[in-house]
């Protein structure tokens, strides 16, 4: 059995306030998923100003939280979560061509009345950043003729996304509408999950959004992934009975147009990025304010990485 990966990653965001917060209330997606193929080794959360209390719970898509109030007024805040998880390489690449007709896949997620329900519906659902748009039906349905494999349709789908669309930072904002994204051809991985996302959406299928990391220095001789200096964006498209998939989800990276492996570090998943959202809040005061975030993936066995947690 492959050894696994292990990635060490500092995710740190300042605000500065031109006048005092007096109230706030946050909620922080910043703790990495656990699963079979993704082990939590270590987290730590540090926030100045420090809250008098943290609550810490799970999202209904299975995601860790943490929510936390500042009641004291403070002109900036400073939330830095470092964690280190070990990844288990894949052992081969799922069997695509193997994967379920599409129109199959789209058949078991509509309702029928007494018939077993699927809980990937939800994700086939239209949701607040990604809607209906019929754009991105016509886009989408040129992956997906009569009887192609559900994966190898969701491949294709990734190929001409990662093509047709250029990566281009501060392109986008976090509410720029879906179809401007697509109408100007550019966008950041956001957009580029979301197109993905839509585009799979309208033909009936269900796709989820994923929120995470990046390996910011590849192993040389390998060119850096696009998105790489910052929290990144990927997808998963429901797959069910895909040799090779044992949850049912594929995982596909339509920014770097590739299979995710141990160069990915998966924080949290849901419809799209609203669920997710690294660190959002209200604030009571503040004026205008200023934001900037950084992140650093790397391998743990460098020394700037063992100090991280100690």
């Amino acid at each position: 059995m492959t050894e696994p990966v292990e990635l060490e990653v500092v995710h740190e965001t300042h605000y500065s306030y031109a006048a005092p917060v007096t109230q706030a209330q946050h909620l922080a997606h910043l703790q990495p998923l656990q699963d079979a193929r993704q082990q939590l080794l270590a987290h730590a959360l540090d926030i100045d100003p420090l809250p008098p209390q943290l609550l810490h719970d799970v999202d209904g898509y299975g995601n860790a939280r943490t929510l936390f109030s500042l009641s004291l007024p403070h002109r900036g805040l400073q939330v830095m979560a470092r964690s280190r998880v070990a990844l288990q390489p894949r052992a081969a690449p799922p069997a695509a061509e193997q994967s379920p007709r599409w129109e199959d896949v789209r058949q078991r997620l509509r309702y029928e009345a007494g018939a077993r329900y699927d809980a990937a519906v939800e994700f086939a659902q239209p949701s607040p950043y990604v809607p209906r748009l019929q754009a991105l039906r016509d886009y989408g349905a040129a992956s997906f003729g009569p009887g192609v494999p559900v994966a190898m349709g969701a491949l294709d789908l990734m190929h001409r996304i990662h093509a047709d669309f250029a990566f281009r930072s501060a392109s986008t904002e976090v509410d720029t509408p879906l179809l401007q994204a697509y109408e100007q051809r550019a966008g950041v991985c956001q957009d580029f999950a979301h197109l993905m996302i839509a585009a799979l959406r309208m033909q009936g299928l269900a796709a989820r959004y994923v929120s995470g990391y990046l390996l910011t220095r590849p192993p040389p001789g390998q060119e850096p992934l696009v998105g790489a200096d910052a929290s990144h964006a990927w997808v998963q498209v429901y797959c069910p009975g895909t040799p090779g998939l044992a949850d049912g989800w594929l995982e596909l990276d339509p920014t770097n147009d590739l299979m995710p492996d141990v160069g990915h570090v998966r924080l949290a998943l849901g419809r799209d990025y609203g669920d997710v959202t690294p660190l959002r809040g209200v604030i009571r005061g503040g004026g205008r304010h200023t934001l900037q975030v950084r992140v650093d993936t790397r391998p743990a066995a460098s020394p700037q990485a063992r100090m991280l947690l100690s």
